[in-house]
C-alpha cells in the first residue's frame, strides 16, 4: 500500500507513522482470520467488544467504553451492528432506564474458541522475534504514549 523504505520507517520521529502501519497489517490479519473461520460481517473493531463480554461478561455501556477505550457514540453502532448479527443483546436496567446492559447472546458465546484461536495467532504474528523483556519494555513504552495522546 505504502511505497516507504524501511530507513524511513527506522528514524525515532516516524514511530506513530510505525505504529499505524502495524494497525493497518494487524487488522488485515485479523480480518483474513475472522474469514478463515467463517465469521462474516464482523470487523476487527467488533473482537473488541467481543472480547471484552467474553472477558467480562454483561457489563452497562459505559463499562464497554472504558474497557474499550472509545467514544459511546463509536461504541454504540458497534454494538448495534452486532445485535443486527445476533451476536450481542441489550437491554434496560430494571431499576434505572438510563442505564444499558451488554451481554452476549448464545451466537455471541459460541464465538469463543475462534476468538481466542485469532487472537492466540495475532499474538504469535507478532511476538514471535520479541523476547518477553522487550515485550514488557515495549508495553511500557506503548503506554506512556498512549496516556499522553
Amino acid at each position: 500500500m505504502f511505497d516507504i523504505k524501511l530507513s524511513t520507517l527506522m528514524n525515532k520521529d516516524h514511530i506513530i507513522f510505525l505504529i499505524g502501519r502495524i494497525n493497518y497489517k494487524a487488522n488485515r490479519l485479523l480480518q483474513e482470520e475472522l474469514e478463515k473461520h467463517g465469521i462474516r460481517g464482523l470487523a476487527p473493531s467488533h473482537g473488541e467488544i467481543l472480547g471484552s463480554l467474553l472477558l467480562h461478561g454483561e457489563v452497562q455501556m459505559t463499562k464497554l467504553t472504558e474497557y474499550i477505550d472509545k467514544d459511546k457514540s463509536t461504541i454504540t453502532a458497534l454494538v448495534n451492528k452486532l445485535v443486527r448479527l445476533g451476536y450481542v443483546k441489550k437491554r434496560k436496567d430494571t431499576s434505572d432506564n438510563r442505564v444499558t446492559w451488554i451481554g452476549l447472546t448464545d451466537r455471541g458465546a459460541a464465538l469463543k474458541p475462534d476468538i481466542m484461536e485469532i487472537s492466540r495467532t495475532l499474538r504469535k504474528r507478532a511476538y514471535e522475534n520479541i523476547s518477553d523483556r522487550e515485550k514488557d519494555t515495549l508495553a511500557a513504552l506503548l503506554m506512556k504514549i498512549n496516556s499522553g495522546m
